[in-house]
């Protein structure tokens, strides 16, 4: 597996890989990953923000996983939010896990203080993800996403502190990658 940032030759594999995310996943982006537009600007960089694709190693040039680093703005400049999503036919394979710590190293070397992650309460195992890097649970907003179905959802924003004790980043194996 390849990681690495994304460029305008990835145009193709990017749309095709977002064509493969579940309706239901693709709901929960901030934009819409099916506009060629929206595409394309993901491929093209922006000051602060960090795009990246997971390249699958069979050779087929498929995009496996999308991280992504957004940089926060005003009085939130200090605060990065994360987004990470991985081919659902490659889900169980620990690629989550890899692009997780990877965001988190990556948003740490990048100077936030604050990284922050948005996931809709009932995705139980993408939270148990972010907490075991040692993201911690810093808001719950009721009712605030709603899918093309129409049905409700609560949002969990899961935040980490670049202050956090060094013991702690020691126990989770990224003290000396975001040193």
């Amino acid at each position: 597996m390849d990681l690495r940032e994304i460029g305008p030759d990835d145009l193709e594999a990017l749309t095709e890989f977002f064509r493969r995310v579940p309706e239901g996943d693709r709901t929960f982006f901030n934009e819409d990953v099916l506009d060629p537009e929206v595409v394309r600007s993901f491929t093209t960089p922006r000051d602060g923000d960090q795009r990246l694709i997971l390249i699958d190693g069979d050779g087929d040039g498929s995009v496996a996983g999308w991280l992504a680093i957004f940089g926060g703005v005003g009085w939130s400049s200090h605060v990065g939010r994360l987004a990470v999503v991985v081919d659902p036919a490659r889900r169980g394979e620990g690629l989550g896990r890899r692009l997780a710590r990877e965001s988190l190293q990556r948003g740490l070397k990048a100077g936030y203080s604050k990284l922050v992650v948005e996931v809709v309460a009932d995705q139980r195992s993408a939270i148990a993800m972010f907490q075991a890097i040692g993201f911690d649970a810093e808001a719950l907003l009721r009712d605030h996403v709603i899918d093309r179905t129409g049905t409700v959802r609560d949002l969990v924003v899961l935040a980490h502190h670049a202050d956090q004790d060094s013991s702690e980043m020691q126990a989770l194996g990224l003290a000396a990658e975001v040193a």
